[in-house]
C-alpha cells in the first residue's frame, strides 16, 4: 500500500483534490492496488474541509468506476465488513499501523 500525504505542506481544498487525481491516475499507471490517503481530520479544533472533501470526492470516484472503493479511517477496523474482505485478500494488511485506531485522518483508497 502506497502512503500519500495531502495536508504535509497545507494546501487549499481543491489542490489536496488536484493532488488526489493525480496520485489515482499514477497509482493505476504503476497498477498499485492500495493507497492510503493522510488528509487529516481537523485536529485544532477548526477545518477538517480537505477530510471532508476527500472523502465526498473519494466516494463519487467510486461512484463513477475510476476507484473500486475506499475505506474510511473511522471504518478501517476488523470489525468492519469492507475491511475484513479487503484484510482477508490481503494478509500482508493486518500489520497496517493504522489498522483498528479509527483514525479519521487517513482513507484506504482501492485504485
Amino acid at each position: 500500500m502506497k502512503t500519500i500525504n495531502l495536508k504535509s505542506d497545507m494546501p487549499s481544498v481543491l489542490e489536496a483534490l488536484q493532488r488526489l487525481d493525480r496520485e489515482v491516475i499514477v497509482a493505476r499507471q504503476e497498477k498499485v492496488a492500495l493507497l492510503k490517503v493522510v488528509h487529516g481530520y481537523g485536529s485544532s479544533g477548526v477545518g477538517g474541509d480537505i477530510r471532508i472533501a476527500v472523502q465526498r470526492h473519494l466516494h463519487d470516484l467510486a461512484e463513477a468506476g475510476r476507484i473500486r472503493g475506499c475505506i474510511f479511517g473511522e471504518d478501517w477496523s476488523k470489525a468492519d465488513e469492507a475491511t475484513w474482505r479487503l484484510l482477508q485478500a490481503r494478509a500482508e494488511l493486518k500489520s497496517d499501523p493504522d489498522l483498528g485506531r479509527r483514525n479519521p485522518g487517513i482513507t484506504v483508497v482501492v485504485v
